[in-house]
């Protein structure tokens, strides 16, 4: 259940790490603009451009001129997925934050959902899952698909939790969450898997809605599934011995 009083948010920041999307961006922030100003939510939008080799930043500076929530970043850093995310809720301003891709295979409308599941109903995490009822994918990799099956089953059952889409890296939290899941360590794809757990192991209030996800209609997919296996691995255990061997040392003040 959500705790029996969180405060009322104001600012909704949309986190999107970029590499190499300068096809996909256009498209993504337009819908993302366009239907949080049809639903009057106040937002912004941050995304990071994560070293990319082709015309991202540059969309995005001609972005900014049409879309006056939008906030780029760019990750002069170490790249990586992970580090890009971070990077973006490091700049990020808003009480709320949900995670979001530049491809556009995740739904402004259920962005909007996990908003009022914040406000009004005072969750301090909403995930989603494309694996429930209610829940839809179109065009997902077979070999992919398998393989998000299997690990996700893993995690479900590993951490003994009724969520079966952890991997996925569409999920909104409070500010709050975010602050008391820090720090975040895991530099690429895994960080999808670091913080919803992180959350759950530390006691945040949570809850889980059907979701629709789509696959990209410009550009490559980045995520490796070769080089994610030992590194999804290494978070999920990391995560697993704070559960059962820090004592309860890193649970959110006052939580259950």
């Amino acid at each position: 259940m959500p705790p029996p009083s969180t405060p009322p948010l104001q600012l909704y920041s949309v986190v999107i790490p970029a590499r190499d999307e300068e096809e996909s961006l256009p498209g993504t922030l337009r819908d993302l603009h366009t239907t949080f100003n049809r639903e009057g939510i106040p937002h912004e939008l941050v995304v990071v451009d994560d070293g990319s080799k082709d015309r991202t930043w540059a969309v995005l500076q001609e972005l900014q001129r049409e879309i006056p929530a939008l906030n780029p970043v760019q990750n002069t850093g170490l790249n990586g997925f992970g580090r890009a995310i971070v990077r973006g809720l490091n700049h990020s301003r808003g009480d709320a934050v949900v995670i979001m891709m530049a491809d556009a295979s995740d739904s402004p409308t259920d962005a909007v959902r996990y908003w009022r599941l914040l406000q009004d109903d005072g969750w301090e995490c909403v995930f989603g899952s494309r694996f429930i009822k209610g829940g839809r994918v179109t065009d997902y990799p077979r070999v992919k698909l398998f393989v998000n099956r299997m690990a996700n089953l893993f995690i479900k059952v590993m951490f003994a939790i009724p969520l079966n889409d952890t991997t996925n890296a569409f999920k909104a939290y409070r500010r709050t969450v975010i602050d008391g899941c820090r720090p975040l360590i895991a530099p690429h794809f895994n960080l999808t898997v670091e913080l919803p757990l992180k959350a759950i192991v530390r006691g945040y209030s949570w809850t889980v809605v059907p979701i629709s996800w789509q696959n990209r209609r410009h550009g490559v997919a980045k995520l490796k599934i070769k080089e994610m296996g030992s590194r999804y691995f290494f978070i999920c255990m990391y995560v697993w011995l704070e559960k059962f061997f820090s004592r309860g040392d890193y649970r959110r003040k006052g939580g259950p």
